[in-house]
């Protein structure tokens, strides 16, 4: 079927693969290299941690057995495999913990599909590929597909779709398409095969490993994609535009196409980029904060709270104010009532909180009891910029009530955490599995990164096999 309705944008998908392959090192604002260093070490610490645990395991052990030629660094595992299939392994174990890098308006976890993919085509390539050329192939990632996902608008996420297995693969198809020095007409073929690769069904957040592999499926498909591109496969020229069967026509009923190209090489949505202090979904650290605070403000302990009142977005409500149940990882780390308890009972929600004996833990089961959550009414009003805000109220024991307003959740460029506290974070995620010189050199070359002469220096620190946490 064909249609006679014109294009949503025309030549959306061109514009964007020519800004994408005219795209050099020296074209980028020193703000936004600053910001991709950031995400490189930011991703690289969720990719070592991700290597230690099973997911990330089963899907390393399947390509393994495809035997591929070992070009390409499985990070953390101390082993090779083609770049394909390493960008599916390390794009997996980069999204294996609810840790990487979130760009609000697309939804899209950038950090886990560039920065693997840009390092697997690079040592792949079998000649000196510089710190510079990797940066600016992770940018041309980050641009592209963080303004695919922000056409797409949160109404592919209310039809059921993951924007990391959808949106995510036009980052892995632009990043490796700049990686491979595609010319603008392979690089719109590039794009072209992305969209027909999407997939991914949020179903997954409710218990199941296959949401860590929509993050690798997504990376390893925009290697596929750039690779044929070199070889002149044809992609769909018009992916993103096209009025029937195109990208946004197809996963979202209300897309806004004018962002796919507003701002191109003015506006930097690397910039939007923000990094996580708690392993769960975004859409809850402003409740998660706003509670840590109130009890922190009022020397408050689990036990003196009888209740909890939480405000939400309807976007956050629906994607995570669901009834909880001790059915896996994965689904904890979606829940707002699970998040909530441990904040209330540890004083926080990283790696140890989210481990397996935890999940039916009777006290956290027991705070998940006083906890309630309703869309606000006034945060509704507020619209799609603060989705992710809360107001958290605490009923205590002895009847004191105690309210807080969260917009800006901590570690989004509004309330951003610091570049001392992304290091910070990278080494408290990565403890479990190195020690603390090897976390050292890994910092201190990512530091440096636009000075490499040849990235094969950073690839040979990841990927020496880390150690399994007791």
């Amino acid at each position: 079927m064909s249609s006679n309705k014109p294009p949503l944008l025309a030549d959306a998908t061109r514009d964007l693969a020519s800004f994408g392959a005219a795209l050099r090192y020296e074209d980028i604002p020193a703000e936004a290299v600053a910001r991709i260093k950031l995400s490189l070490l930011d991703s690289l610490g969720c990719c070592l941690f991700g290597a230690t645990l099973p997911w990330t395991r089963k899907v390393a052990e399947l390509a393994d057995a495809e035997g591929a030629k070992p070009v390409a660094t499985l990070i953390g595992l101390g082993r090779k495999s083609s770049p394909a299939l390493a960008a599916l392994v390390n794009g997996t174990s980069g999204h294996a913990f609810e840790l990487d890098d979130i760009h609000k308006e697309s939804i899209v976890h950038a950090g886990s599909i560039a920065t693997p993919v840009a390092l697997n085509l690079a040592e792949a390539k079998g000649s000196k590929v510089s710190g510079k050329d990797l940066l600016t192939a992770m940018v041309a990632g980050y641009e592209i597909g963080h303004r695919v996902g922000n056409a797409a608008t949160m109404s592919l996420f209310f039809r059921g779709f993951h924007p990391q297995g959808t949106s995510g693969t036009f980052v892995a198809a632009a990043t490796a398409a700049r990686m491979l020095n595609l010319n603008a007409t392979q690089f719109q073929h590039a794009l072209g095969m992305a969209g027909s690769q999407a997939g991914g069904l949020m179903a997954a957040q409710e218990g199941a490993m296959v949401k860590r592999f929509h993050s690798g499926r997504a990376a390893q498909s925009g290697v596929y994609a750039a690779q044929l591109a070199s070889r002149d496969f044809t992609g769909i020229l018009d992916a993103l535009e096209a009025p029937y069967g195109g990208y946004l026509s197809t996963y979202s009923d209300k897309p806004n196409p004018s962002r796919l190209t507003d701002g191109l090489g003015k506006t930097w949505e690397t910039l939007n980029v923000g990094y996580k202090p708690h392993a769960s979904v975004t859409s809850i650290h402003s409740a998660l904060d706003a509670l840590s605070e109130l009890m922190q403000e009022h020397d408050l302990k689990a036990a003196d709270i009888a209740k909890v009142e939480t405000g939400l977005s309807p976007m956050t409500h629906v994607h995570c104010a669901w009834e909880y149940k001790a059915q896996g990882v994965t689904a904890a780390q979606m829940n707002l009532y699970y998040g909530m308890a441990v904040i209330a009972l540890d004083g926080a929600a990283f790696t140890e909180q989210f481990r397996e004996a935890r999940l039916a833990d009777p006290q956290i089961l027991d705070f998940i009891s006083r906890i309630t959550a309703h869309v606000d009414p006034e945060i509704e009003k507020m619209g799609a910029p603060f989705r992710h805000a809360s107001r958290v109220k605490i009923t205590t024991r002895s009847g004191k009530v105690h309210e807080k307003l969260a917009l800006h959740r901590r570690g989004s460029p509004e309330n951003p955490l610091t570049p001392d506290e992304v290091v910070h974070k990278f080494r408290n995620v990565v403890a479990p599995c190195m020690n603390n010189a090897d976390a050292q050199r890994i910092i201190t070359t990512v530091e440096r990164c636009e000075s490499l002469a040849d990235i094969n220096e950073l690839a040979a620190l990841i990927g020496t096999a880390v150690t399994l946490p007791k």
